[in-house]
C-alpha cells in the first residue's frame, strides 16, 4: 500500500463515518457537492480553486490508508495550480484524478504493474487527459490506482495492493477504474477519469454505487483513429450524479471537423417520451446472475414500467462462444505487452514483473492454434454485425440487463493470483455482460438503482446503439430523478 504523508492529518475536514443520509447537492458540505456543484461555487465565489483542492487534498490524506486509491499524488502541484488565475470550462478548478493507464505531464505512468515501476515522469498528456485539464479546466491531485494493465475486473494489483471499496472494505472496488471509484464514491474528489475497454467504467460505478458512462468508439477527444472492433478501450468519467456525466462528455467529446460521430452537446433534460426496453437477464455465457442481482434487475423493470416504458425479455444475438473469443483477443493484448516488456528488459518475463494472470493469459495465446486470432476476429466481426440489427428487429431502443452477475465480491475472488484456469472460469461467469459494448463500439451505462439488504451496491446496465449516448443521458436524468441515489454514503467516507 502506498502512503502519501505530504501533510499532516491534524485538522483535516472529515471523519470516517457510519453509514449516514447527506442533504441534496446545493446545501452539502463541499466534500459531497457534486463537481457541477462546485463549480459554481467557485465561480460565485463562495469556493475558491486553493480550497476546493486543498479539501480534497486533506480527504485524500486521510483515506488512502484505509482505501488505498491512489498510486501517486500531485499535490503540491495541484494546489499551486489551484493558487493561480481560474482556469476555464464547465469545472474551473474542481479537483479530479487521472487513471493510471494514460499519461498525465510529470507523473510517471506505471499502468498498476511492477513492471513500470522505473519509468521516468511522462513528458506529455494524452490527449483526453489534455482535454479533461484545457477544455473542463479540472486540477488533477494524482494518479488513482488500476489493475496490471487494465486486465481485471478488480483493482488489486501486486504492485500497490488492494483498492478497498469504501461500502465494505473486504470487498473489490472493481475494475481496471477501481481506485478512482473508491475515490469517488468515498468522497475525496466529486468525479474522476476512467476508461473501459470490457467493462472498466461501468464495473467500478456498479461495484462503489456510482453512475458510469462508456462512450461509443471514436467518440472521445484523442480516439479518433479508433475504428475496428480491436479498438476496444475509451475513456471518461466516474460520478456521483448524471449532469457531471454529461457535462465532462460535452467537454471532452470530438466535435471538430473529421470527428467520426455527430456531436452530442450537454444533454441536461430527462427523457419525455415512452421507450421499448429490452431485458437480458442471462449472460453471455448463458449463466444466470446470482438471486441478488436478479432480484435488484428485476426491481428496475418495476421502475421503468412504472415510468410508463415497456420492457420485454430478449437474448443476446451472439452465442456463448462470444466469451471465449473475447478472452482469446484480450490474451493477445497480453501477450504483446510480455513480449515487449521480455524485450526491453532482455528476458523473459516472470513473476517478478508481471502477475500471474497477465503471465497466463499471455501463455493461453502462445498456445493458441495457428489461424486461431484471424478466426476468432471474423467471429467478433459477426456478433458486432447482429447488434444493431437486433434492436431494429424487436424495435427495441435500449437493453437492459445487469452489470455483472453478483454484487461485489469479496477482495482475492477474482484477483490476480488465483489459479489461472479458476480465475478464468471466474471470470467467465461474473463478468458476462459488459463486453459485448466494447466489440460493437455502442454506448453503455451503470445507474445505481439498488442496493442489497446487505448494503452492497448493484447497478443496473442499459445499452444502446453507436451513437446514441443522448438517449442514455436522458433516460439516467429521468432514472435518477424517479429513484435518486445522491443520498446513500458508503461506511467510509469523508
Amino acid at each position: 500500500m502506498i502512503q502519501f504523508t505530504r501533510r499532516a492529518l491534524a485538522g483535516a475536514p472529515l471523519v470516517l463515518a457510519a453509514c449516514a443520509t447527506v442533504p441534496k447537492p446545493g446545501s452539502a458540505a463541499p466534500g459531497w457537492a457534486d463537481a457541477t456543484e462546485t463549480a459554481a461555487r467557485i465561480r460565485s465565489g463562495q469556493l475558491t480553486p486553493a480550497q476546493a483542492v486543498g479539501a480534497a487534498v486533506d480527504r485524500a490524506l486521510a483515506l488512502q490508508p484505509k482505501l488505498n486509491f491512489l498510486v501517486a499524488s500531485d499535490f503540491d502541484r495541484a494546489l499551486a495550480s489551484a493558487a493561480r488565475s481560474p482556469s476555464s470550462g464547465p469545472f474551473p478548478g474542481v479537483p479530479f484524478l487521472i487513471k493510471d493507464l494514460d499519461d498525465y505531464a510529470g507523473l510517471p505512468t506505471r499502468s498498476g504493474s511492477r513492471s513500470q515501476l522505473p519509468l521516468p515522469p511522462a513528458a506529455r498528456n494524452a490527449a483526453i487527459v489534455e482535454a479533461f485539464v484545457q477544455r473542463a479546466g479540472v486540477i488533477p491531485i494524482g494518479k488513482s490506482s488500476t489493475p496490471e494493465f487494465g486486465f481485471l475486473p478488480t483493482t488489486e494489483p501486486a504492485a500497490f495492493g488492494p483498492s478497498r471499496n469504501p461500502w465494505d472494505a473486504t470487498r473489490s472496488s472493481g475494475g481496471s477504474s477501481g481506485g478512482a471509484a473508491v475515490a469517488v464514491a468515498a468522497g475525496v474528489v466529486p468525479f474522476a477519469h476512467a476508461s473501459d475497454g470490457g467493462g472498466s467504467i461501468r464495473i467500478p460505478a456498479s461495484c462503489c454505487g456510482l453512475f458510469g458512462l462508456k462512450p461509443s468508439r471514436g467518440r472521445m477527444i484523442g480516439a479518433r483513429n479508433d475504428t475496428k472492433i480491436t479498438d476496444l478501450s475509451v475513456d471518461h468519467v466516474l460520478t456521483r450524479s448524471v449532469r457531471d456525466s454529461a457535462a465532462m462528455f460535452a467537454s471532452c467529446e470530438d466535435n471538430g471537423a473529421g470527428a467520426q460521430l455527430p456531436a452530442v452537446g450537454f444533454v441536461s433534460t430527462p427523457l419525455r417520451r415512452k421507450i421499448r426496453i429490452g431485458l437480458v437477464m442471462e449472460g453471455m455465457a448463458g449463466n444466470a446472475p446470482t438471486p441478488e442481482v436478479r432480484t435488484a434487475t428485476l426491481a428496475t423493470v418495476r421502475l421503468l414500467e412504472s415510468l410508463g416504458h415497456t420492457v420485454d425479455e430478449t437474448r443476446w444475438p451472439t452465442g456463448p462462444e462470444f466469451i471465449d473469443d473475447f478472452l482469446l483477443l484480450w490474451a493477445s493484448g497480453a501477450a504483446q505487452l510480455a513480449g515487449a516488456i521480455g524485450q526491453a528488459v532482455g528476458r523473459r518475463p516472470d513473476t517478478a514483473l508481471l502477475e500471474p494472470f497477465s503471465l497466463g493469459m499471455a501463455e493461453m495465446f502462445a498456445k493458441a492454434p495457428p489461424g486461431a486470432l484471424d478466426a476468432t476476429l471474423q467471429r467478433l466481426h459477426g456478433a458486432a454485425m447482429a447488434y444493431d440489427p437486433w434492436f431494429v428487429a424487436n424495435r427495441f431502443d435500449v437493453i437492459l440487463s445487469p452489470v455483472l452477475a453478483a454484487p461485489p465480491p469479496p477482495l482475492g475472488f477474482v484477483g490476480p493470483d488465483v489459479p489461472f484456469d479458476t480465475l478464468v472460469a471466474r471470470l467467465t461467469e461474473y463478468v458476462g455482460y459488459t463486453t459485448y459494448h466494447n466489440v460493437v463500439g455502442a454506448p453503455a451505462m451503470s445507474v445505481p438503482l439498488n442496493w442489497t439488504p446487505s448494503g452492497l451496491p448493484v447497478g443496473s446496465q442499459f445499452a444502446a446503439r453507436v451513437g446514441y449516448e443522448h438517449l442514455l443521458f436522458q433516460l439516467a436524468y429521468q432514472l435518477e430523478a424517479a429513484q435518486p441515489w445522491a443520498g446513500r454514503i458508503p461506511p467510509i467516507h469523508a
